[in-house]
């Protein structure tokens, strides 16, 4: 499958890879398109694949634009001090969200290095819990006037296997995973800078370790099982409760079983074990220094009441 350029003409909205620019800032965030299409979802071995991700399943994906990379602490932390806020909105903002920026709440400075003397330039952002990813997506929506928001765990690894039939994106084999990349193996026990290893067939970085990234799904094991014999639109487990969350891509720490782009994961509660806050935190983990996130944009811009569904971390 390749990558396609479709021009809506009554919605003036071209299918192409753009910039996202912010302002008041020099960041940007490269949007590839990913093209509207099916898939077998879920992995069809039964020897290295976990049973969460069996069995395979038709799956039918309507198109959106995804990051090419992670987003960083350098984009998080515009969020964070919220100064561009203030200013006047471009000529070129977007006209899809109409969300006042200023009644969306804002995330709390971390009580400590969440970095963890990893590096914070060019890194992907880290222990951020799901609610304060999609506080982002809401604000980042808010100040571009472009509706963003998580992948579903469906979109997530449509986009990963770009088209491809194989455990990886770049084939059935890990020798050659130090190329595409970051995980036990090589990772020198840390994090890297995104996009410093080959992409996957669609132009997406780091789909396989650095960071793993958050989707909107509640991870259910056995969801998979739910939809055998099927083809499903679309899919989405809504959220109904805080944990487990679905996890997706592996990271620096894990293994090449946990970097296929089949590989299920999930959040839980002891990533807040060290937090010495009564209550804990709503914004940050302690002890989730692997977990990262990618952002979306769907092609089809949904209502003002369905984006804030999106917005929501439970249902």
């Amino acid at each position: 499958m390749t990558l396609s350029n479709v021009t809506l003409i009554g919605q003036q909205k071209y299918f192409n890879t753009y910039i996202q620019k912010i302002k008041g800032s020099e960041l940007i965030i490269k949007m590839v398109p990913i093209p509207a299409g099916s898939f077998m979802m879920g992995s069809a071995s039964v020897n290295d694949e976990a049973l969460d991700s069996r069995p395979e399943h038709v799956v039918e994906i309507s198109a959106f634009w995804m990051a090419d990379l992670e987003i960083t602490w350098n984009l998080y932390n515009l969020f964070l001090e919220r100064e561009v806020d203030k200013l006047e909105p471009p000529s070129t903002k977007g006209e899809e969200v109409l969300t006042d920026v200023n009644a969306i709440s804002g995330a709390t400075v971390p009580y400590v290095d969440m970095t963890m003397g990893m590096g914070a330039n060019g890194y992907p952002v880290i222990n951020t819990t799901q609610l304060a990813v999609l506080k982002f997506c809401e604000w980042l929506s808010s100040v571009t006037g472009n509706f963003y928001r998580l992948p579903t765990e469906a979109e997530w690894e449509y986009a990963c296997k770009a088209g491809t039939k194989t455990k990886y994106s770049f084939g059935d084999s890990d020798s050659s995973l130090e190329e595409y990349a970051w995980y036990k193996d090589n990772s020198m026990y840390s994090y890297h800078k995104g996009g410093l290893k080959k992409p996957n067939p669609w132009g997406l970085y780091d789909m396989h370790g650095n960071v793993a990234e958050w989707t909107l799904d509640q991870y259910l094991p056995d969801a998979y099982k739910q939809r055998a014999n099927k083809t499903v639109l679309n899919p989405w487990e809504k959220q109904l409760k805080s944990y487990p969350i679905s996890i997706r891509g592996g990271s620096w720490r894990d293994g090449a079983k946990q970097l296929t782009s089949s590989a299920r994961y999930h959040s839980i509660k002891d990533w807040k074990t060290r937090d010495p806050q009564i209550p804990k935190s709503k914004w940050w983990f302690t002890d989730a220094p692997f977990v990262g996130f990618r952002i979306v944009r769907p092609l089809e811009t949904p209502s003002p009441e369905k984006q804030a569904i999106y917005w929501k971390d439970k249902h």
